[in-house]
């Protein structure tokens, strides 16, 4: 089924309101002041943090000087994001700043991703995404860490979905994420053989990009995860460009954002080994670990 739930609605009418707000010169704070709600909570509607009240929304456009037709579409589009995802069963298992970017994967027909220090999440195996599991969060319980695994192994069922069509994921690694190994070398052996197999799927290619390719262009962009969506609808969702570190995570859908990371796409590509040339590479490379272990 769809597990793309309300977050492209959301994110629709969060820019929606965006646009409004701004054409109209009000700043945030003003908005605020005149909802009498906080700032962040504006800025939490914008973004498509979160659902919204139809009430809500037409407070905000009145505010903005709306005509009533948008104000109509603005409700109707509102009672879309009230919708619930497979994640939000997760609770705490998935921080919130992430359940945007897991509604957002799920509707996406394209993911491209940059990884310069681990293997991407839809891509581990359990013993993989448990050493990291562990490594980051030591303070969890082993059921939180059972809870984290669960919600990484239900985002790669998107990879072998039938409806709606699974999603293209392109992957370009640095061969460093190929060497540096998990405490169990055998596990991480087992880890660069699936990275073999996923690299053969119809939907998944694996390209590494060597340590000896030089620099590519914005390199200081550092992994970043590249989401396009369906463009055979009225308003398609924008390329967003997503990159996160332990305490949030970025958003960016600009159009001078997006050629940037397009860019730096196609740097990597014109760098980065073939399909081939990659999985022979990561096979060279696990059995050498498999003798070192």
């Amino acid at each position: 089924m769809d597990d793309s739930g309300s977050t492209v609605p959301r994110r629709q009418l969060g820019r929606y309101l965006r646009e409004l707000r701004e054409n109209a010169y009000v700043t945030v704070a003003a908005a605020a002041k005149e909802l009498e709600w906080s700032a962040p909570r504006i800025w939490r509607y914008e973004t498509g943090q979160v659902s919204m009240h139809p009430n809500d929304v037409e407070a905000m456009c009145r505010v903005y000087g709306a005509s009533r037709e948008t104000i109509d579409t603005m409700r109707a589009l509102a009672r879309e994001t009230k919708a619930h995802g497979w994640w939000h069963s997760y609770g705490e298992a998935i921080k919130d700043w992430f359940k945007l970017y897991v509604g957002l994967e799920s509707a996406a027909t394209r993911i491209r991703k940059y990884e310069a220090d681990l293997v991407p999440g839809l891509l581990q195996t359990v013993e993989y995404m448990t050493e990291v599991i562990a490594t980051d969060c030591p303070q969890l319980s082993e059921a939180e860490r059972r809870a984290k695994v669960d919600v990484r192994l239900r985002r790669q069922r998107l990879l072998v979905r039938a409806i709606p069509r699974a999603p293209q994921l392109d992957v370009v690694l640095s061969e460093a994420v190929l060497r540096r190994p998990l405490r169990d070398r055998a596990a991480m052996v087992r880890q660069l053989d699936a990275l073999t197999v996923a690299g053969g799927q119809h939907n998944v290619t694996v390209r590494v990009l060597p340590l000896d390719a030089g620099l590519f262009r914005w390199s200081q962009a550092g992994t970043f995860t590249m989401l396009d969506f369906p463009q055979q609808v009225r308003e398609p969702e924008p390329t967003t460009i997503y990159s996160d570190g332990p305490c949030g995570a970025v958003y960016l859908d600009k159009p001078h954002e997006i050629e940037t990371y397009e860019e730096a796409w196609r740097s990597l590509a014109e760098r980065a080994l073939s399909g081939a040339e990659s999985r022979e590479l990561i096979a060279s490379t696990a059995k050498e670990m498999s003798s070192a272990a």
